[in-house]
């Protein structure tokens, strides 16, 4: 936990608010240990009733709250309770939407409750890495593993089968990126860490930034009257492509309004990915909403053209780097 004493360079850092105690009871789960903790909330690892493993989330937007270590109930200075109540009801309501909602893609909310003033939301524990993680590793100078473009067009298959399900719903993610892409042991993509609580506390709060992740915001994302929409997760799908691409996250929208690289770093894999693929993420990524695939629909038909695939033309070094990367890899499907 961040320390509250001064800071030779500055004033006192804020502390985050203290995770609950291993072995707490919430609405009748033992919290067993923290998983993660972030500027909206804390994940824990526990087990239902019947000794079951789950994942609960609790809502504890760290700007908004205090609380020491051994306390049950978040402290709220009377000046932000009106904002935090709108995020308390925002991430409920999630909780309550993503209940109405089967499909292996998409996180399964088994249960969501109020407690301790706050609300805490029941998954299903997932055991896996994050396609964050798969994309650390396979940038690795030690590891010849590359994302194969087949390996990138097949997971985000599944993502976006996922993602068309929550926009019918009339639900929106508002925070793809790869370290919300969870890739299960058994093979599954997964989206977890749905972004509205967030969504709405920057849009009513006198917060100085967008409260995301640079790279996979869109640009409408940085208004305050910006329209959101399914075109705003498309963005961020073709961001995480990028990253799958290049190993890295692309230029965020203040570097992209000063001076618009996108084009020329994909430019550097042109010889690896197809012309197709190259073209799908800019396409994703445009800074105009409207210029973007405006349904999920849309850019599933779109991936699904392999067979229609047209490659710039190929150096040697490269043919040898796909051959080597299909030895290493055995055909096998790499998750990520």
């Amino acid at each position: 936990m961040a320390t509250s004493s001064p800071s030779p360079s500055g004033p006192a850092a804020k502390s985050k608010p203290a995770a609950l105690p291993p072995n707490t009871m919430v609405g009748g789960y033992r919290l067993l240990h923290r998983i993660s903790s972030g500027g909206f909330g804390v994940v824990y690892y526990a087990v239902d009733p019947n000794g079951h493993p789950v994942a609960i989330k609790e809502y504890l937007p760290s700007s908004l709250v205090t609380r020491e270590a051994g306390q049950l109930v978040p402290q709220v200075p009377p000046e932000k309770m009106s904002l935090y109540r709108l995020g308390l009801k925002s991430f409920f309501e999630e909780g309550r939407s993503l209940a109405q909602i089967s499909h292996a893609s998409v996180v399964s909310v088994l249960n969501f409750f109020r407690e301790n003033e706050t609300v805490y939301m029941v998954m299903n524990h997932l055991e896996g890495a994050t396609l964050q993680e798969y994309i650390v590793t396979a940038r690795n100078p030690d590891s010849r593993k590359v994302f194969r473009e087949a390996t990138i067009r097949s997971l985000f298959d599944e993502i976006l089968r996922g993602l068309r399900i929550v926009h019918q719903h009339k639900m929106l993610h508002l925070d793809i990126k790869p370290a919300n892409i969870f890739i299960t042991d058994d093979d599954r993509a997964v989206m977890i860490d749905f972004g509205a609580a967030r969504e709405v506390l920057s849009k009513e709060g006198n917060f100085v930034r967008p409260m995301y992740t640079p790279g996979f915001a869109a640009p409408e994302m940085y208004k305050r009257d910006g329209a959101l929409g399914p075109w705003t997760d498309i963005y961020a799908i073709g961001a995480c492509i990028y990253a799958c691409m290049l190993g890295v996250p692309p230029n965020d929208v203040p570097q992209r309004n000063e001076k618009d690289r996108l084009a020329l770093a994909l430019s550097r894999v042109r010889n690896i990915y197809s012309d197709n693929l190259i073209q799908v993420v800019e396409w994703c990524m445009a800074m105009d909403p409207l210029a973007r695939p405006q349904s999920v629909f849309t850019l599933q038909k779109e991936l699904a053209r392999e067979s229609e695939l047209r490659y710039s033309k190929m150096s040697m070094a490269e043919k040898m780097r796909m051959q080597i990367s299909a030895l290493v890899t055995g055909g096998k499907r790499e998750p990520g």
